[in-house]
């Protein structure tokens, strides 16, 4: 906090008069002063100097010195201010309006006490105290008082808080200073005792403000919850406070006394107050008033010597981003201003926190600023400001300032809605999806009729749904789901219509009300709501679209436009739509009047309607306009508009109606007034128009204007109502009035209504001869039918039926005829009228024989009327097949027209066959449509079915079978081909690649220019051309300069040099660059940057190399490539010090290119003289090279001589090397190339010369050479033998190395072998041994090897050899004979010799295990397990169990079972997975419900059995492994019985109950497979109860495994059963989706029939039939071996316990398997005589 001297608004003077009555107002830099001479002075900060205006008293009897203005108190508004004078001690007060020149009195009051304190209320209320302490309200507006409360002491200060009613008092107890603090709130008083005495006392903004004469201060709470002390202790000097003002904010008190000011502030979040700034200033003296300016950081005083001072007290003060200011007045309060506009916006925080950080968004129009609770918004435009209760989240928020009413804040997937102005979250909801396009929110931008407050929101629940929520009710008010991604919406500005657009660009329109969704456009850019209106702007292709009536979307205008919309543009009367053509923009403007006209509409305007539609000419839109105009104003009640819209519309009859009504309203307005549209005749006149004739009587009749209602009636010819109306009030007319209407008939020629009027007076006689009259013999006929008396009447009965015939009413003649009882004419009558069913039913009875020719008749007349599906059953009846079916195929009653047709025997129907084909064909059931087409002998169609349908395999695969694969061939290229022709290229690839030419794909794709789909399939069906297909494509497309294209092809073909070349040929250098440095090498880019700078040159070159940093590479490469020119010209413009470089290499070059001279110069400028040197000495060039050495290197002298001596050496020059070499004085060199000469003499002589001291050493050197070749070595080794020097012998033998005599080498070895075996020592022989062994055996001489080992007794050795050899024999032999302990050894190697040659069937012979292992691990399982089947028992279920497990991951568990049923099935526990697995596997095969699979059940049954026996034997008898076996052991018997009972029809009842039984054992089967069929056998044997509960099970199980889980299942059908609910869920469905919708639509037709009772079958223990455990009990009855149903009283027992059968199923079954011999049946019973220890008594013998 600072305080800054601002402006001295009003100076002091050492003459002026002193101030009696300071007062300043709040929300101005103004105030007023009255002085002791009754002047009032205006202080203003645009007016500086002071304006004086003196003051008169009320009356004019008195002077001007008997008053005293003591008090001036501004109002709220600093619009009113008041003024308190006394007039001889009378007082009195006056409110005035505020001006700086005049004044103008509004209100006076007079009082008769001294008035101490004054203070303003809002709302004009005045507030002021007597010293009487009463204390009075005024307002300025009644211009009297009312007392608040009267209090027994003295009032010396008194305050309210701002923008309230809330006012605090202090009252003065003399006795006792510190007696009461008194707060009230209109009438709602509270006294509270303060902790000092109070001086003066301001009302912060939830704290009262103390302060008293002893230095102290005190912040209070309302109610005393809190106290908050502060001691003021200034300097010595400091002097009594004596005015104090406190900001708007309420936490910020500034007091002053006569030494200066000091602030004071609240701090909430520490609980403490502090001082934050004091100044020290001269000469304040005591009158003086402190204020606030409001909104501001401005402080004025005025002192009682007319001087005032205006203080700038901010907290702080920041520029932000160069275009705001930033004054934080207080902690709560921030006055942002506009530095280029200089408009001031207050920021403040209503709940009083501290506000953090201020920002100005939005294109630098909206402000948001966070709290530690709340959030700020604004519109610094419109000036409205908003504060929202907003946990702190971080700074995480996005802000959007789309809309201009309301903010959009997203936070952590939340989006909340702030409308500027409200302190309230308008709505929040959850979205992903944050983006302005997908998100429209309408706040009351149109009014509209009846409807006060309309704020909407659409939004993007997910990327395909979208929501629509009223904001105002919080409700929902729809949700849109659309099939694909939407990527634009907007609502209109009514909120009623919302557009939205998907990616396909599809353009929808979606009414709110109707929640109607209907498309507009198929392909829509652009679309757009003008503003102001409901007309909908939008772009199709070439067309501007325009809807001007949205209601009727199917009327749209279009213009054809050859650019695209970028923008709509409403201003002045006028809209245009803008479009891009090309480079220029061109403006469509629409027409306003039809725009303005919805407008008009939506705000009830229909004048302005009217009037638009007047300047338009006749149109469709225009007439649309018209209709809807009048039906609002209809309902509007606005009848002239009405009448106009009508005349417009040409509806001549309604507007004389309304013309004539608007007369009637007129009259009755004048003569009444009022609104005449609630007069009954004008409403009744409006009800006729309705055509509500009943309620318009009911108007009349409500007036008693009976006469009015039966006028309306006559007027309309409504004679039945107009009678009616006359007998309900007994009109005297009645009489009259009939007979009028008798006569009216007559005279009109209405025959059948006064026939009618006859029949209801009773003249029977005389209605018929009026019906007959008026040409309706059929009302004649029915009202002669309905008197006996009349069919008697022969020539009455002859007149009505001579008339029927000649009407042609055939069929109400025969009735006639029937009824009289002529039955033939009747008949007659019946066949010629049509009337079948009438001539039938008399047929059967009279006519017997005539039944089959109606029928076909009657069939062939619903055919004429287009009836076919109902002549089909009239052809059955007659026998007329094929009639039946053209009427079934005719009727599209497809399923009935195959049944009729293939019950057919006459082959001449098979026509029909490809129709009812096209039809499943249509309906993709392919399958069906196949079998028809085959059946028909339409092949070639079916062929086509499939391939239209793009189901090419199964096309394929029926052509194969029916065509050879030439014509296949042709047919699918024929096709493809066609398919190419019609742009359906996809289609056309998998036709190609059917049969086998993809190439005819690729070069379809190739000539179509689809490079992508070619390499697509060149990929897959030439992955070894792709990269030379690529290279190619690159080429064409350079030639065509697609560069791009080309590009991409080359990098995909791996070829970036070529795409670089393209690049650099067409000078397209950057190019050549990016691919250079993205696809080459380390060095590519540079030598692109070399070549790039080379077409340069010069400093452009220079400057580009620099750019990329490579000037010294470059300069590098120039060089490398011999461009020696541009490398010095670079060197030259930018690199000075590379230039010895250049030379040195230019040198090097030039020496390469055999130009010596030329190189030698270049190399003396490179500062390289040696080697210039070095080049001559290489050429031989031995002047040259002297001559330069003696010039540029004298050093490189001794170096020539060397050189050229060695080259003596190399021609045989011996002499002349040896003088070059003395003239250098390196003799060692010398001797050197004479020993490597061989020439030991010269060397000898040359050392003892010149270099004496190393002669003995080249001596002993000239020894220990040897200097001889093979044969030396051999002769040298023989005299050493001679000598007795065997061990030099051996080694010289063994120095023998030479490759091109390898007899001789194995000669010399084997002597060697031989004198080390004969005269050497043992380890000596061994070593040699070990030297020339290895030796023999890699030259193959294993023989020798071996007896040289053997010689030595290394038996190991010898057999080593041997076995590299394959000597297995000898091997043997000798590990044998000579160490048995190797006999294991020769053995084991030769197994790994097998193993490894893969010879297992020899490996059979050597070692069993191994063999098996082998033929496991290379898959020869029928190897393997014949060969284990003749080891062992274990052995061979060791391997069974390794194949099995192999074969069920396979998923063969077939070939399992049948591999346990032909080896048997041991008690192993290590194989009780496998045997799990199988049985799972096989249950859950599909399509084994069937008498062909029995087999296969009754091998896993006898498997099992097997198992279950073996288990009984071993150490897992009776546990719960056994057990589980014994209940597989029953499933498998169960479907082996059923699949027997299935080929009898008679055991069929059997079958289903061992489906059902079948259910309890769902822990182990499927379960839906096992529900399926279950209900599908219940369903066969006619138990629809049973067959829905298991089929709707079924059903359920199905969802459950879609869904994942069967935690969702119902129980309730299956409760006190023992078919388990927990059961595991399959992985899959066991039955087809085609299967499974057609059990749903069978559930589905059940269920809405009602037929059946969702209620399980109950036996006598009233538990289910099926279920083994009764339901009260709890007593488990043995299962039936037939049935699996429970046994309970006439049952059949076996020997083994735990056995029975119910005698009912025993016997059938026994009789099915006597009567129809089947082997299955026989079998089964075999079975369960192995199973139950034998048949009862009564048994069967076996066939």
């Amino acid at each position: 906090m600072f305080f800054i001297l601002c402006a001295c608004l009003l100076a002091s003077k050492q003459d002026d008069a002193t101030i009696t009555s300071p007062g300043l107002a709040v929300n101005s830099l103004e105030g007023s002063i009255f002085s002791i001479y009754r002047r009032r002075l205006v202080m203003c900060e645009q007016r500086p100097g002071k304006s004086q205006m003196s003051s008169t008293p009320q009356f004019k009897a008195e002077t001007k010195f008997s008053y005293l203005c003591n008090i001036v108190c501004f109002g709220p508004d600093d619009f009113h201010y008041d003024i308190q004078g006394t007039t001889n001690l009378k007082i009195a007060h006056f409110i005035l309006e505020r001006d700086i020149d005049y004044k103008i009195c509004c209100s006076s009051f007079h009082h008769n006490g001294y008035v101490r304190v004054t203070c303003w209320l809002v709302e004009n209320m005045y507030i002021h105290s007597h010293l009487l302490a009463r204390y009075k309200c005024m307002t300025d507006t009644s211009h009297k008082n009312s007392i608040i409360y009267i209090s027994l002491f003295w009032p010396p200060s008194t305050t309210t808080k701002h923008s309230s009613k809330n006012l605090c008092v202090n009252h003065l107890n003399l006795t006792n200073p510190r007696e009461s603090l008194l707060t009230t709130k209109l009438y709602q008083i509270h006294c509270i005792k303060p902790p000092i005495n109070i001086l003066f006392l301001m009302w912060g903004s939830s704290e009262i403000f103390l302060c008293s004469d002893a230095k102290q201060a005190v912040f209070m709470g309302i109610l005393r919850l809190e106290v908050k002390m502060f001691s003021y202790k200034g300097a010595h000097d400091s002097k009594r406070w004596n005015v104090l003002s406190t900001r708007w904010s309420g936490a910020s008190v500034k007091f002053s006394n006569l030494s200066g000011l000091c602030n004071v502030n609240l701090c909430n979040r520490a609980g403490m107050v502090r001082e934050i700034k004091r100044l020290f200033a001269t000469n304040l003296y005591k009158r003086a008033a402190l204020c606030f300016i409001k909104h501001c950081s401005m402080l004025r005083r005025v002192h009682s010597v007319e001087e005032s001072r205006l203080f700038d007290c901010c907290l702080r003060r920041s520029i932000y981003r160069n275009k705001f200011e930033m004054t934080y007045v207080g902690p709560s309060q921030v006055i942002v201003k506009n530095l280029s506009t200089g408009t001031r916006v207050v920021l403040k925080s209503q709940y009083g926190y501290e506000i953090d950080e201020v920002k100005v968004m939005g294109k630098d129009r909206y402000i948001v600023a966070h709290t530690s609770d709340t959030l700020l918004l604004g519109d610094l435009l419109s000036n409205k400001l908003s504060e929202v209760a907003w946990q702190g989240s971080g700074g995480n928020e996005k802000f959007f300032f789309e809309n201009e009413t309301v903010c959009m804040v997203f936070n952590a997937g939340e989006l909340a809605l702030v409308e500027y102005g409200s302190n309230d979250i308008l709505g929040s909801v959850r979205t992903e999806l944050m983006n302005p396009h997908l998100i429209s929110v309408r706040l009351n931008e149109r009014k509209q009729r009846g409807v006060e407050d309309n704020k909407k929101l659409a939004y993007l629940i997910d990327i395909k749904t979208i929501a629509i929520v009223d904001l105002v009710g919080g409700c929902n008010m729809g949700t849109i789901s659309h099939d694909s991604k939407i990527d634009w919406l907007e609502l209109n500005e009514t909120g009623r219509k919302l557009l939205f657009r998907d990616k396909k660009l599809k353009l929808h329109l979606y009414d709110i009300e109707s929640s109607l969704k209907s498309t507009m456009l198929s392909f829509c850019p652009y679309v757009q709501w003008v503003p102001g209106s409901d007309v909908v702007v939008a772009q199709n292709r070439g067309n501007l679209c325009v809807w001007y009536t949205i209601d009727s979307p199917e009327r749209v205008t279009m213009f054809p436009i050859k650019g695209d919309i970028v923008d709509l543009e409403r201003s002045n009367g006028k809209t245009e739509v803008i479009v891009t053509e090309g480079v220029n923009s061109v403006s469509y403007t629409l027409d306003e009047g039809l725009i303005e006209f919805g407008t008009a509409i939506d705000d009830g305007d229909y004048h302005r309607a009217t009037a638009f539609l007047e300047t338009l000419e006749m149109s469709a839109e225009t007439e649309a306009m018209w209709k809807t105009l009048s039906k609002l104003s209809l309902e509007a009640r606005q009848l002239h508009i009405a009448e106009r819209c009508f005349a417009a519309l040409g509806d001549v009859s309604k507007v004389r109606f309304l013309n004539e009504t608007n007369k009637i309203a007129d009259a009755i307005s004048k003569e009444y007034g009022g609104d005449v549209i609630d007069h009954y005749q004008v409403k009744a006149r409006l009800a006729m128009l309705d055509k509500n004739f009943k309620l318009a009587e009911m108007y009349y009749m409500e007036q008693n204007a009976v006469e009015e209602a039966m006028e309306m009636y006559q007027e309309l010819h409504m004679w039945d109502e107009c009678i009616a109306v006359a007998e309900t009030r007994g009109h005297p007319e009645l009489d009259n009035l009939r007979r009028s209407y008798y006569s009216y008939l007559m005279d009109t020629n209405q025959n059948e209504k006064a026939a009618e009027v006859k029949e209801s007076e009773g003249d029977i006689t005389g209605a018929v001869n009026l019906f007959l009259k008026a040409g309706l013999p059929a009302k004649a006929a029915w009202l002669a039918m309905s008197r006996d008396e009349l069919l008697s009447n022969h020539d009455i009965m002859s007149r009505i039926t001579a008339a029927l015939i000649k009407g042609e009413f055939y069929e109400r003649a025969g009735d006639l005829f029937e009824r009289i009882k002529n039955n033939q004419r009747a008949l007659d009558c019946y066949r010629k009228g049509s009337a079948f069913k009438k001539a039938v039913d008399l047929a059967r009875v009279a006519f017997p024989a005539e039944v089959v020719k109606l029928e076909e008749a009657w069939g062939d007349y619903l055919v004429q009327q287009k009836q076919m599906d109902a002549a089909i059953n009239h052809y059955i009846e007659a026998g007329r097949s094929t009639k039946a079916i053209e009427a079934a195929i005719a009727a599209r009653q497809w399923k009935k027209a195959l049944h009729i047709l293939e019950l057919q025997e006459d082959k001449a129907a098979a026509i029909y066959y490809p129709k009812i084909a096209q039809y499943y064909a249509s309906v993709q059931e392919f399958e069906v449509a196949e079998r028809l087409f085959v059946k028909g002998d339409h092949i070639k169609d079916a062929i086509d079915m499939y391939t239209q349908a793009g189901r090419w395999e199964q096309a394929h695969k029926l052509a194969v079978k029916c065509m050879t694969q030439e014509d296949v061939s042709a047919l699918y290229i024929s096709r493809a081909q066609d398919l190419e022709k019609e742009g359906k290229f996809k289609e056309a690839e998998r036709l190609f690649t059917t049969v086998d030419e993809p190439d005819l794909a690729i070069t379809m794709y190739k000539n179509k220019n689809m490079y992508d789909d070619m390499i697509r399939l060149v990929a897959i069906h030439h992955k070894d051309l792709l990269q030379e297909t690529h290279i190619h494509l690159a080429k064409e497309l350079e030639s065509e300069s697609r560069f791009q294209e080309a590009e991409y092809h080359y990098l995909e073909g791996q070829d970036w040099k070529a795409a670089v070349n393209m690049y650099r040929v067409n000078d397209m250098w950057e190019e050549s660059y990016r691919i250079a440095k993205n696809h080459g090498g380390a060095n590519a880019h540079k030598q692109v940057a070399y070549l790039w700078a080379k077409s340069l040159g010069g400093e452009a070159a220079v400057k580009l190399l620099n750019k990329f940093g490579l000037l010294e590479t470059t300069i590098d490469f120039a060089t490398d490539n011999y461009s020696f020119d541009f490398a010095f010209e670079l060197a030259r413009l930018s690199m000075n010090q590379k230039t010895p470089d250049i030379h040195l290499k230019n040198a090097m070059y030039l020496e390469d290119q055999g130009k010596f001279s030329e190189a030698e110069t270049e190399f003396i400028k490179a500062g390289k003289p040696k080697e210039a040197v070095l080049m001559h000495v290489h050429n031989k060039d031995w002047s040259n090279a002297q001559r330069v050495a003696e010039a540029h290197d004298p050093d490189s002298v001794a170096d020539i001589l060397v050189s050229q001596a060695k080259f003596c050496f190399d021609q045989k020059e011996f002499q002349k090397a040896e003088a070059f070499l003395l003239r250098a004085q390196r003799p060692e060199l010398a001797i050197k190339y004479y020993k490597d000469a061989a020439m030991w003499t010269d060397a000898m002589r040359i050392c003892k010369d010149y270099l004496p001291s190393k002669l003995s050493i080249l001596q002993k050197e000239y020894e220990s050479e040897g200097n001889w070749g093979v044969e030396g070595m051999v002769e040298q080794a023989q005299e050493w033998e001679q000598t007795g020097e065997y061990a030099r012998a051996v080694d010289c033998y063994l120095k023998v190395k030479d490759s091109s005599k390898m007899d001789l080498l194995i000669k010399c070895w084997l002597k060697a072998a031989e004198l080390a075996i004969k005269f050497l020592s043992h380890e000596k022989a061994v070593d040699v041994s070990q030297v020339v062994g290895p030796r023999l055996i890699q030259l193959k001489k294993y023989k020798e090897a071996a007896e040289l080992y053997l010689n030595l007794d290394l038996i190991r050795n010898a057999i080593d050899a041997f076995i590299e050899g394959e000597e297995w024999n000898k091997a043997k032999r000798v590990a044998k004979e000579l160490d048995p302990r190797l006999e294991e050894y020769v053995d084991k190697r030769y197994k790994d010799h097998l193993k490894n040659q893969g010879k297992v069937d020899s490996l059979v012979g050597v070692d069993v295990m191994a063999a098996l292992d082998m033929y496991a691990e290379r898959g020869q399982w029928e190897k393997c397990i014949d060969t284990a089947s003749k080891q062992n028992f274990k052995v061979l279920h060791k391997y069974i169990a390794l194949y099995a497990t192999y074969l069920i991951k396979e998923g063969e568990a077939e070939k399992v079972l049948h591999l346990y049923a032909q080896h048997g099935v041991p008690a192993y526990s290590q194989n009780f997975n496998i045997y799990k697995r199988m049985f799972l596997e096989l249950v859950s095969l599909r399509d084994r419900d069937c008498a062909e699979a029995y087999r296969k059940w009754a091998d896993l049954r006898d498997v099992l059995l097997l198992l279950c026996e073996n288990l009984t034997k071993s150490s897992e008898a009776n546990s719960p492994a056994h057990e589980e076996f014994e209940q597989m052991l029953h499933v498998a018997h169960y479907y082996a019985t059923r699949s027997a009972a299935k080929g009898i029809d008679q055991l069929s009842p059997v079958a289903a109950k061992l489906s059902i039984s079948l259910l309890r054992h769902t822990e182990l089967i499927p379960a839906d497979k096992a529900f399926y069929e279950a209900g599908l056998a219940a369903k066969a044997a006619g138990w629809e109860n049973m067959a829905f509960i298991f089929l709707n099970r079924f059903l359920d199980l199905a969802d459950g495994i879609d869904e994942g889980t069967l935690e969702a299942l119902d129980h309730t059908d299956f409760q006190d059963t023992d078919i388990p609910f927990e059961v595991p869920v399959p992985s899959k469905l066991h039955v087809t989706v085609e299967k499974r919708e057609e059990i749903r639509e069978w559930v589905l037709t059940v269920s809405m029939d009602q037929r059946v009772e969702q209620v399980l079958p109950k036996d006598d223990r009233l538990t289910y039939e099926a279920s083994l455990v009764a339901t009260g009990t709890g007593i488990r009855s043995l299962p039936c071996v037939i049935t699996g149903y429970p046994v309970l009283r006439n049952k059949i027992e076996f020997k083994t316990p735990g056995m029975a059968a119910n005698k009912d199923d025993w016997n059938k079954f026994l009789m099915a398997t006597k009567t129809t011999h089947s082997p299955e049946c026989q079998d089964v019973l075999k079975f369960i005589s192995q199973w139950c220890g034998g048949l009862p008594s009564a048994g069967f013998s076996f066939h």
